[in-house]
């Protein structure tokens, strides 16, 4: 039987503006475990925040079409947070566009 032996103890990254890679805001912990890759097609990141964006507007657009919705300050609590990782995740994306789209207009 093997032992089991610990994870290393994790570096947090330091956050350099040329990074590739740039953490997701919604990431859970100060040590972040999903990201952007900042040099992906404008294409791809712009698909990839249009899909979190609408995924969430759809939802909502379903649950204001109902006449009334009856749930605890808890349930509307975990909606909310369900409803604005992906929002975020999205405006993360569309803040990489945005950069990338402003330094090809500097040049």
């Amino acid at each position: 039987m093997t032992a089991i032996t610990p994870d290393p103890p994790y570096e947090k990254p330091i956050p350099h503006p040329k990074s590739r890679f740039m953490a997701l805001t919604s990431n859970c912990t100060d040590m972040p475990t999903l990201f952007v890759d900042t040099h992906a097609p404008l294409d791809i990141l712009s698909d990839a925040a249009s899909y979190r964006i609408r995924a969430v507007t759809q939802v909502l657009e379903n649950l204001s079409m109902r006449g009334s919705v009856e749930c605890d300050s808890t349930i509307l609590s975990d909606f909310a947070l369900l409803c604005a990782i992906p929002l975020r995740d999205g405006c993360d994306e569309l803040d990489v566009i945005g950069r990338r789209l402003r330094a090809r207009s500097s040049e």
